[in-house]
C-alpha cells in the first residue's frame, strides 16, 4: 500500500480508504475556500477530481490562496491546482477546466459523487444546486466568507437554517423560487465586518474584505463533509 496514506487508513480503515480512491469529486471555484478544499480532497486520497476556474492569480490573492504566490502570479488556478494535487497524490486523476460556470455550461453531473461549490457568483450557485438536485448528486455549498473574521462562527447546516450570512438570504429566496427544498451550506453566522474600500471590484460591487482564517476553514469543513459522506455510502 501507498505509505502516504498510512495514517488515512489507520483512522477510516482500509474499505473506506479504497471508497475514496473510487470516488469523484468537482470542485467548482478554486480560490480562498476551493484551493483549500481540493487540497484536502486530494490529501484524503479521493481518486478523480474536476476542477474549475476561470480566473488567473493575482497578487491581491496572496493574503489568503492556497496556491497564490509571489511566483505564481498571473498563472491559472486550475493548472496550479492541478500540479500540487498531482504532487501530493501522482495516482489522483484531475480534469481541469478553465472556465466561468454558466447555466450554458457543459457539466457532466452524472460523472459526480459530490460537488463542492465554492463559486462566489449567485447565477452560478443556483445553476449547481438546481442540477446537483434534479440528477440526485450530492452537493455542499459554501456561502460568504468576505467581510468575516471568526472561523469558529462557520457551520453547516441546510440553507433554509442560516440567518446573518447576506449571501445566505439571496439564496434561500432564489431557490424557494426555484422549487429547491434543500441545499446542503457551510456558513457563517457572524455578523459582516464592515470593511474599508480595498479599491478592487467583484462585479458592479466592491470586492470583500478577507484574510485566509475563515475561507481556508471552510474548504476544509465542505471536503470534510464530502469525504464522509463518500465513507457513509
Amino acid at each position: 500500500m501507498n505509505e502516504r496514506f498510512l495514517r488515512t487508513k489507520a483512522l477510516i480503515g482500509e474499505e473506506n480508504l479504497s471508497k475514496l480512491k473510487g470516488s469523484c469529486v468537482a470542485v467548482f471555484g478554486l480560490g480562498g475556500v476551493g484551493s483549500y478544499a481540493a487540497e484536502a480532497l486530494a490529501r484524503s486520497g479521493v481518486g478523480t477530481l474536476y476542477i474549475y476556474d476561470n480566473d488567473s492569480v493575482s497578487e491581491s490573492n496572496i493574503n489568503r490562496q492556497l496556491i497564490a504566490l509571489s511566483s505564481t502570479v498571473n498563472e491559472k488556478k486550475t493548472e496550479l491546482v492541478k500540479a500540487r494535487c498531482a504532487d501530493i497524490n501522482p495516482e489522483i486523476k484531475i480534469y481541469d477546466f478553465c472556465e466561468f460556470i454558466t447555466p450554458e455550461s457543459d457539466i457532466p453531473f452524472e460523472k459526480f459523487d459530490f460537488i463542492i461549490d465554492a463559486i462566489d457568483n449567485v447565477t452560478a450557485k443556483l445553476f449547481l444546486a438546481e442540477n446537483a438536485e434534479k440528477k440526485s448528486v450530492n452537493i455542499i455549498s459554501v456561502m460568504g466568507t468576505g467581510n468575516k473574521l471568526c472561523p469558529e462562527r462557520l457551520k453547516v447546516s441546510d440553507i433554509y437554517k442560516t440567518h446573518e450570512c447576506p449571501l445566505c438570504k439571496v439564496m434561500r429566496y432564489e431557490l424557494k423560487k426555484r422549487g429547491v427544498k434543500s441545499l446542503v451550506t457551510v456558513w457563517s453566522d457572524e455578523t459582516p465586518i464592515k470593511p474599508e474600500s480595498t479599491g478592487e471590484t467583484k462585479g458592479s460591487h466592491p470586492a470583500p474584505a478577507s484574510m485566509m482564517f475563515v475561507p481556508a476553514s471552510a474548504g476544509i469543513m465542505a471536503a470534510n463533509y464530502a469525504v464522509r459522506k463518500i465513507i457513509e455510502k
